[in-house]
């Protein structure tokens, strides 16, 4: 299996930023959760042993830039069985959704009016620092109850998402949304991970589940009418490796629109990309990355167009795609190497190791059986996968753990294929 085991002897978990619970038995329960989540790194790990004793410090809330540099410190050091990754995934977004400060709005302002607190512009989604790393942090939370809640305080992360997901908080949204000069907002990154949050809702179990999806549907509505309007007029894709990138955007707004059964959406979608990316050839990944990446261009247009392609027609379109990707080629792709967690820009290639992985696993699942490729993918696959695990179980500021769980959850439970 090229999903081997990773080994660890010192799991750390660093949570910079405002940890302080308002309530004595909140607080109880972050200590219990970071107590169990460093018995383990991950169920993937499970053949090994990790080292599990936790030494915890929650430190006092500065709202300042220097606050960002405060850590909660859970180390292991005992040895005891490793078979739980998904409470240290819980707790990142746990700590950080109802967290205001530190805080990045991006909006067009009108007027006066429009300067308010996070908090009152965007009621559900003000935490982890700005609007998208909330939406998808509140995805990780509803991913991990639909995948593994056994493993996580389920209700805990229930009281946490009643909290955000009420009709008052929505209209909030939408009335922020909806201001003027603000069409573009969040588009695409922010706007396609809400549809991987209500597309996760959809598939769950939970009984909690169809009324959170219910309170956000006014929301959704508005967002997919915003991008099918945007669409036709869109002349032509955006291939950066940041949030303005149409590939990945698109592949989650697809895997969105299957779910949902939204079938003119769906057709509306794949038809943009056939004309986007169907005709592109040798594209050059000896360019990439750039030094802030968090998506990497092309392999995200390839983990994209297995979407909308047969496996025979993708398998070709692959060798004009990546001419270089043979059995004989070695060293193909190596992962990216963060030289500052504190810079939240610098820290984005941690985020580009754990895309780049479930990328290249989408390639992978998509290639037949027997593909001489495959030794290479499966080798850059590894590589990638335990460089990004790596942070997300490391020394981590508050820089990127606002986001990385999220990542590292779609990553290991194989969302974009499930």
């Amino acid at each position: 299996m090229y999903r081997t085991a990773l080994y660890s002897k010192r799991l750390s978990l660093y949570i910079g930023g405002i940890l302080l619970i308002d309530k004595a038995r909140n607080l109880m329960l972050k200590i219990k959760n970071l107590i169990n989540c460093t018995a383990a790194l991950a169920t993937t790990l499970a053949t090994h042993t990790v080292c599990a004793s936790v030494t915890s410090t929650i430190e006092t809330a500065n709202t300042s830039s220097a606050s960002i540099n405060q850590i909660a410190d859970a180390t292991a050091y005992a040895d005891v069985p490793n078979t739980n990754y998904e409470s240290v995934f819980a707790n990142l977004a746990l700590h950080c959704i109802h967290q205001e400060f530190p805080n990045v709005v991006k909006h067009m302002m009108n007027n006066g009016d429009d300067v308010k607190s996070p908090s009152q512009l965007y009621p559900a989604f003000y935490g982890c620092l700005d609007w998208h790393s909330s939406v998808h942090g509140h995805w990780l939370l509803v991913r991990m109850l639909n995948t593994t809640q056994g493993a996580v305080d389920k209700d805990e992360i229930i009281e946490k998402l009643n909290a955000s997901f009420t009709p008052k908080n929505i209209q909030g949204e939408l009335v922020s949304l909806k201001r003027e000069n603000n069409a573009s907002f969040e588009r695409p990154y922010g706007l396609a991970w809400f549809l991987q949050l209500t597309a996760e809702l959809r598939q769950s179990s939970l009984p909690e589940a169809k009324r959170w999806l219910n309170t956000l549907l006014p929301l959704e509505e508005v967002i997919v009418a915003r991008i099918s309007a945007w669409l036709p007029k869109l002349a032509y894709p955006i291939r950066t490796g940041e949030h303005s990138q149409t590939a990945f955007a698109f592949g989650l707004m697809l895997d969105w629109a299957k779910t949902a059964g939204n079938k003119e959406f769906e057709a509306l979608l794949t038809s943009r990309v056939k004309d986007y990316y169907l005709a592109d050839k040798q594209c050059p990944l000896a360019y990439e990355p750039s030094g802030q990446d968090f998506l990497s261009p092309c392999l995200a247009e390839a983990d994209l167009m297995r979407r909308v392609m047969s496996k025979k027609d993708y398998s070709q379109w692959l060798s004009a795609f990546f001419p270089g990707l043979t059995a004989k080629t070695s060293n193909w792709l190596a992962p990216a190497t963060v030289t500052d967690k504190t810079d939240g820009k610098l820290a984005h290639l941690d985020g580009l190791n754990i895309s780049r992985a479930w990328m290249i696993e989408g390639i992978m699942q998509a290639l037949p059986e027997h593909d001489k490729r495959l030794p290479v993918l499966e080798k850059a696959f590894s590589a990638h996968r335990e460089a990004g695990l790596n942070a997300v179980f490391g020394d981590m500021h508050y820089m990127g753990s606002h986001w990385l769980g999220s990542f590292a959850s779609y990553l290991e439970t194989q969302r974009g294929l499930k």
